[in-house]
């Protein structure tokens, strides 16, 4: 089961230690520093992040995003075995795995609705936000053999990574750092600041989205609907793109 936090003895150092030791995780586990040291690495051995005309490199981002993907894993892992916890019970929960892939299907219309209606009410209230006019990862698929590459990507990098970092660091905050509320209010921030490349409206549809999917862990304890919704998003997103030239 799931640690939970120790009763208070009237010496309040060891839950100051361990809010310190929780706030460290959950800033390690951001996706920042890992991503920060395998590019860094990644260029020092000759794979820039942009090819020619300032371009994103399929390369760069197919492998720093497999590579974080398993460092960051590690490192959730290894974190909650640290403190006597097991990951199937802070990710999968008590509910049946199937039910939550069930779950997680219909989601994902609900994540485009949300998408769509922040991009929509942005171009008509504030169109001065759309500050980047072509997403740079449309750039990325150029041949069938991009779209297969990026799909993977979007599925183990977004779907898994993504919902496995936001459910450890939701875990630790309703935990240890003032609740789950105030997690997806940090986290969703740091979601959608990821995203800034992509443009400022972007950015904040993608905010949102981490909002959804943290409200849905912290009511169902669970990581798999979400992971089913957001790999899902992140499909059909490279669906449009294929059919309407369009992201």
């Amino acid at each position: 089961m799931s640690q939970a936090a120790p009763e208070s003895t009237g010496n309040p150092r060891p839950a100051f230690t361990y809010r310190i030791v929780a706030l460290l995780e959950v800033l390690i586990c951001s996706d920042y520093p890992t991503q920060l040291a395998i590019g860094t690495t990644f260029t020092a051995f000759g794979y820039p992040p942009f090819v020619r005309r300032g371009e994103l490199s399929l390369a760069f981002v197919v492998g720093v995003s497999t590579a974080d993907t398993i460092l960051l894993i590690a490192l959730v892992f290894a974190f909650l075995y640290a403190h006597g916890e097991r990951p199937y019970d802070v990710f999968v929960g008590t509910r049946p795995f199937q039910v939550e892939v069930a779950i997680g299907i219909p989601l994902t219309l609900v994540a485009l609705g949300i998408a769509a209606a922040v991009l929509l009410t942005v171009q008509h209230v504030a169109p001065f936000l759309h500050s980047v006019e072509h997403n740079p990862l449309q750039r990325l698929l150029q041949s069938p053999r991009d779209a297969w590459l990026f799909a993977l990507v979007v599925i183990v990098a977004g779907g898994v990574r993504e919902e496995i970092q936001r459910a450890f660091q939701l875990h630790r905050f309703a935990t240890w750092l003032g609740g789950g509320g105030i997690g997806v209010v940090v986290t969703s921030v740091a979601f959608g600041g990821g995203h800034l490349l992509q443009g400022t409206d972007a950015a904040l549809a993608t905010g949102l989205l981490g909002a959804f999917w943290g409200v849905v862990y912290l009511r169902r304890r669970s990581a798999v609907a979400p992971m089913v919704s957001h790999a899902g998003f992140n499909l059909l997103q490279i669906v449009q793109f294929l059919t309407t030239g369009k992201i």
